[in-house]
């Protein structure tokens, strides 16, 4: 179970990070000190279910390590 549990937080882990790579640029921490003005702008299409994925992988990734702790704590018997 538990290498499962590592396993799944690896997979997971590789998925978050392409899909932060895959974002648009320009709407990161530049873009609020005078940079373009992307706060306004609404995403749409694949920009859209990009997003969604990416805070799904997050919230996965947050359940997969809590999961993991609560495990670990457990005593063997």
């Amino acid at each position: 179970m538990d290498a499962f549990l590592l396993l799944g937080q690896v997979v997971v882990s590789f998925g978050l990070m392409a899909s932060i790579l895959l974002q648009a640029r320009g709407a990161g921490l530049g873009s609020t000190f005078g940079g373009e003005s992307s706060v306004y702008r609404s995403r749409r299409g694949i920009e859209k279910r990009l997003f969604q994925f990416t805070i799904l992988l997050a919230i996965l990734f947050v359940l997969l390590a809590l999961a993991a702790y609560l495990l670990d704590r457990q005593p063997v018997a």
